[in-house]
């Protein structure tokens, strides 16, 4: 059976090598991933099938991230289920060259060599600036006003 330790190392080796399509795999048929410091408040992931749709679905930008996972420190807990992950993603940007640092902490519940709970702490300005997306996130995160000129006021 595959250790909790060998099953992070096979999910973050996967995400920077592929292939993409059997991600999932490593996860149980139901499941409860987070990302608690998304900016954007991103729903939990609960299905091996959503899992499998959030790993192969094509990047909003087209860019290729050379990247590796680096600085892995894992953490044995007192339940053996249960290990903390530190770690960065760290690479280049194929079509700038530039560089970047991804750092994350996860937090995971594996059992029988499937994760069947995740809490993903992602700095995701860093994640956003390596895929040309920071643009967009800053956009989303500015207030919307409503700007109807001319409309009544009450």
């Amino acid at each position: 059976m595959t250790s909790p330790r060998e099953t992070f190392l096979r999910l973050v080796n996967g995400v920077c090598d592929g292939p993409y399509e059997d991600l999932a795999d490593l996860y149980g048929e139901q499941t409860h991933v987070t990302h608690p410091f998304h900016p954007l408040n991103a729903p939990p992931l609960r299905s091996r099938s959503e899992l499998h749709e959030h790993f192969t679905a094509p990047p909003p930008v087209a860019r290729t991230l050379d990247r590796k996972p680096v600085d892995v420190t894992i953490h044995d807990t007192a339940d053996p289920e249960v290990i903390v992950a530190e770690f960065a993603y760290q690479g280049r940007v194929v079509e700038t060259g530039e560089a970047f640092t991804v750092p994350c902490v996860f937090v995971l519940r594996i059992r029988d060599g499937l994760i069947i709970e995740s809490r993903d702490y992602i700095d995701h300005i860093s994640s956003a600036r390596a895929w040309g997306q920071l643009d967009g996130l800053l956009t989303a995160l500015r207030p919307q006003h409503n700007t109807t000129e001319g409309a009544a006021q009450p």
